[in-house]
């Protein structure tokens, strides 16, 4: 019985370009993401926050109606920039934000390289900035849900609850501060988590550097600045700087005396930096058409 040998046919088809390639990195980390144990039951409650500030925008068009229940005790509520700036740019919203990151984020990179999946990638028509878009578009869409939805949708109720559009002729520049701000945050820590993703084959431990490095820098702020009183130390804390530019977003007084242009400066030098090293990082064999 003669045993016949196919050798390897050439192909000669061609390469379909898809309008998103990126997509179905981004849809399998999203589905990858609320498929964790601990994140079904942190999601839900990472909008805690943001009920609690909607009924402060409810509360402060029927102050009179809880006035009569309870009486004058009832504080007055302001809703104003300075109420935006303090949900977005809080230092509770930023704590939320960076256990999101830690779920959503830690392995985008690092499982990569643990199952050396990053030949897979780019042994298809993949460019590496369609890698990076899906990798990241992960990140945007959990930190979108924190930041941009709940400030429309505050600006929306507040017209709604009131019944008039005062409030957006008061402030039309708002809409433009909230998309401003989320586009700032969520950069920042897209550029930070995909960094620290590809240091280490080990989810684990980049989840520990993304909280560790976050609350390190804070308390590097409070060592310097107990023992030498300058303000300019706030520069070395993460969450510092980002408040400090959000409250420049808002036109609300920055929370340390020096120029908010340092701190944007600050933030921009380590996206640099995160998307030099991610360039390097993140190598494969790139389809040649």
């Amino acid at each position: 019985m003669t045993i016949k040998e196919k050798g390897y046919t050439h192909w000669d088809g061609e390469f379909q370009d898809k309008k998103f390639p990126w997509w179905p990195i981004t849809r399998y980390g999203i589905k990858l993401t609320f498929r964790k144990k601990f994140f079904k039951l942190f999601f839900p409650a990472s909008f805690l926050l943001a009920v609690f500030f909607l009924a402060g925008i409810y509360i402060s068009e029927r102050l009179d109606d809880f006035k009569s229940m309870f009486g004058e005790s009832v504080p007055s509520l302001q809703i104003d920039p300075a109420y935006f700036k303090t949900y977005l740019a809080g230092g509770f919203l930023l704590f939320i934000m960076l256990i999101m990151v830690i779920f959503c984020g830690s392995g985008l990179i690092s499982d990569d390289l643990k199952h050396n999946a990053l030949q897979l990638y780019f042994s298809r028509p993949l460019k590496k900035r369609d890698y990076f878009l899906g990798k990241t578009a992960v990140i945007v869409f959990f930190l979108f849900l924190l930041t941009l939805v709940p400030g429309f949708v505050f600006i929306i109720m507040k017209m709604i609850f009131a019944g008039s559009f005062k409030f957006f002729l008061s402030y039309p520049w708002l809409p433009l501060s909230v998309i401003a701000y989320s586009v700032l945050v969520t950069a920042f820590f897209s550029f930070y988590t995909l960094f620290l993703s590809s240091l280490n084959k080990s989810r684990l431990f980049v989840a520990i550097l993304i909280f560790g490095i976050y609350f390190g820098s804070e308390i590097l702020r409070a060592i310097f600045y107990e023992n030498f009183h300058n303000h300019h130390f706030s520069l070395l804390s993460i969450s510092a700087n980002i408040q400090q530019v959000g409250a420049v977003i808002f036109n609300q007084k920055t929370p340390y005396p020096i120029h908010w242009i340092l701190s944007l400066l600050v933030l921009t030098a380590f996206c640099i930096l995160a998307g030099f090293v991610l360039k390097k990082k993140v190598k494969g064999v790139e389809i040649v058409k």
